[in-house]
């Protein structure tokens, strides 16, 4: 699992402070979360695959989240696309991008497949054999969703050592050992699973919570959670502030994790007001230890 963090600031973009975007590769998944302006020049700067992106999820309808996704869609087409792409938001991101391709004459060649959130409560919103997705319900001044990423537990590993101590164990029956089928002998002694294979490595997960007030509701949906994207737009002295734009601080971040018992806290929508982001950092680790700063370009894999 490797996220890489495309930007990372409140509001409006900068000379080097870009709007929220985020590419996570997962189980050899690529997902692109939010598209804030400039979104698809930090794809090419930092090299990422973004042409393999089947799945584009926006957390609202505020600018700074997807003012970028109408130039990244037509990009697509213009690179020739031909394979479906589906967008996950709130209702209305169908109007939205549908006029705006019509009034530009941009009718691409792929397929755009919207899926339009309404609900208040955690839905499972995307799943293959190997990945889910789910929606984090938030708090802010319009409907908003984060969203938890969750690999599914894979194959048991065959323990090639303990296999060869049978020689009727064949290739073909590895995929039933992996599977987690007991092998049966010629003679029809029954050989445990677990003497010829090992668990597999532990699922991974990555939850990310766009602009949202301090909402505990969302403790249950990411207990446990790899790592945790949260968002603080202020420091603890405009708490008043945080509270009034229904955004969250530092320290609020923090406590999330804490109840969240996270591995690691990812930081970002910072406000342009602070110049020193290390405040930030030190404000969360009040309430959690592994507090990182999300800083664009950066890439954290798990």
């Amino acid at each position: 699992m490797k996220l890489t963090i495309l930007g990372c600031h409140s509001a409006t973009p900068r000379t080097n402070a870009h709007p929220t975007a985020q590419f996570l590769e997962m189980a050899g998944r690529n997902f692109l979360i939010d598209c804030g302006e400039g979104t698809q020049m930090q794809l090419r700067k930092y090299k990422l695959r973004f042409t393999k992106i089947n799945h584009v999820f926006i957390s609202h309808l505020h600018g700074d989240h997807f003012y970028g996704l109408i130039g990244f869609l037509s990009t697509l087409g213009i690179l020739g696309r031909k394979t479906d792409l589906h967008l996950y938001g709130p209702k209305g991101l169908n109007e939205i991008i549908l006029l705006q391709l019509k009034l530009t004459s941009s009718y691409n060649e792929y397929h755009i497949v919207f899926h339009e959130l309404t609900s208040k409560t955690s839905e499972l919103i995307f799943e293959d054999k190997k990945v889910q997705v789910f929606t984090i319900p938030l708090k802010h001044r319009i409907y908003t969703n984060g969203y938890l990423f969750k690999e599914k537990i894979g194959d048991r590993k065959l323990d090639i050592n303990a296999v060869a101590k049978f020689d009727e164990i064949d290739i073909c029956d590895y995929q039933n050992l992996k599977n987690g089928k007991d092998y049966v002998l010629e003679d029809g002694t029954v050989v445990k699973n677990e003497l010829l294979t090992k668990a597999p490595n532990t699922p991974k997960s990555y939850a990310f919570c766009s602009d949202t007030e301090y909402i505990e509701s969302i403790v249950p949906i990411i207990q446990d959670v790899t790592m945790l994207y949260h968002e603080s737009t202020f420091l603890e002295n405009e708490a008043a502030l945080a509270k009034k734009t229904k955004h969250s601080t530092a320290l609020e971040a923090g406590k999330i994790a804490q109840l969240a018992n996270t591995k690691m806290l990812i930081l970002g929508h910072y406000s342009s007001r602070y110049k020193d982001l290390k405040r930030f950092q030190q404000e969360a680790e009040k309430a959690f230890d592994n507090v990182v700063l999300g800083q664009e370009g950066t890439s954290y894999e798990m």
